[in-house]
Formats: structure tokens, sequence, C-alpha cells
């Protein structure tokens, strides 16, 4: 009896260390898998900044990790400091508060539906902090909505940044050569850098507006959709959803 995406082909393009879960998800449903990361996470390689910034840990009431890359990065050198027992600990999803949980951090505040910065700041505990000390853990760069959003709420915000995020990728050479031998069927892209990396890359390619791209975010979808290429966005953040649509469509 032959599997659901049996002769489907998927370009996953998460970093390598990020993607097994899905890639194994996707073979136990019969499909094959091109490994296209189109973001690598890699360490600082001068940590100073990183490590002055979380120096007056002491006086922060909240710390806000953005990925399980912040807590990977971040948490080894804040143990070695020193945790105050009256810091707070928010994560943007579960899987960065499950992160969190190897280094003894069991109260984590994470939103409950949608994982992004928008969901997180919903919540109660992100409305009052008006006087508020609050340190935000994250790669190089990235969105602002976070931070200016709490600090029109009063609160006194900064960045410690533990990693930086770059593009492995010099060409797309390897996707167009599996659609032309009809090996290449559907791309997954689960982050606004990806996808800005993909459309740089594959931006002359004729077989990225007759293929669909899955993502697991609105956000991650607009640039592609503005383009006219079709994407399908996941219901909610997680391999199996991921897994859930692209085996809804048949990657047709």
């Amino acid at each position: 009896m032959s599997k659901p995406l049996s002769n489907i082909c998927v370009a996953i393009t998460r970093p390598t260390g990020q993607a097994k879960k899905l890639t194994q998800l996707i073979q136990d449903a019969g499909g094959t898998i091109i490994a296209f990361p189109l973001i690598e996470i890699a360490p600082l390689a001068d940590l100073t900044a990183f490590k002055n910034m979380i120096a007056d840990i002491s006086l922060i009431d909240w710390v806000i990790f953005i990925s399980s890359n912040a807590v990977q990065n971040g948490m080894p050198t804040m143990v070695k400091l020193g945790i105050p027992s009256h810091l707070k600990f928010a994560a943007i999803g579960p899987i960065t508060a499950q992160e969190l949980k190897v280094y003894g951090v069991q109260k984590v505040l994470t939103p409950e539906s949608r994982f992004d910065s928008e969901s997180l700041l919903t919540l109660p505990e992100m409305q009052d902090v008006s006087g508020k000390k609050i340190m935000i853990v994250r790669g190089v760069g990235g969105r602002e909505i976070l931070a200016d959003t709490l600090k029109s709420r009063g609160a006194e915000v900064v960045f410690a940044e533990c990693y930086q995020r770059i593009n492995p990728q010099t060409s797309c050479e390897v996707l167009d050569t599996a659609w032309q031998n009809q090996r290449l069927h559907a791309i997954v892209v689960t982050s606004s850098d990806a996808m800005r990396h993909l459309l740089d890359l594959a931006s002359e390619a004729s077989w990225l507006k007759q293929i669909n791209i899955y993502v697991n975010h609105a956000r991650v979808a607009e640039t592609a959709q503005q383009q006219g290429l079709s994407v399908k966005v996941s219901e909610s953040v997680g391999d199996e959803q991921m897994l859930a649509i692209i085996l809804n469509s048949k990657c047709a």
C-alpha cells in the first residue's frame, strides 16, 4: 500500500539541526527530502558585548527568550554568572520554554495559541510593565515590535544578542536541478529571513510560481504572497501541523 507522500519531494529550508523531526515525519509518510538550509545558527566569535549586557542581570525584572537558539547560546553564560531568584522568564513559544527547563527554569510565561511576539504581548503580565526592566535575549538583529511595544507601555528594554544567523547558500542550483528532474514538489520555509533568502536566490527561477511554499506563520508568507506565489500557512506552529497541511494539499 502506497504512502500518502510517495513520489513527493519536499525541500526543507530550516537550519540543519532543526529539521530532523519534520524530515522524519515526511519520510515516514513516504516523501523524500532535499535539505536546503537557508539559515544556519552560528555563535558569535566575541561574546564580550553579551557578557557586558548580562552583567547587570540582577537589575532585570523579566528576561524574554525569542527562540530556542537564544536559550542554547545564551543560557550557559547566564548560568555561569548566576541567575537571580527574582528574575521572571518569558518565551515566544513552548519549544523555547521547554529548552529553558533544561537549565532548571520551570516557570516560563508563554502564549497559549499563536507563538509570536504579538501573542506574547497580549498576556496580562506583558501589559503591566511600567517601570519594569526587561531583557530580550536574541540573535543579532531581528524584529523590533516586542521591544517597541514594551517601551510604549513604560518598560525599560535592552537587547542581549548571543548568536547570529547566516545564509549558507550561494545559489539555488540544487533546487533548479531537482525541479528540472521533476523531483521538487514543495518547499517548507519557517522564518522570514529564510523566505527573504529564498526569494533573493530564486527570483529568476520559473518554477518558483509553480510550486507550493509551506510556512508556519502568516508573517512569513507576506512577501511571497505579495509576489503572487502559492503559499499555504499552517494553522499553528509545530512539525505535525506542517505535515498536516502538506498532506491535505498533496503538494498540488
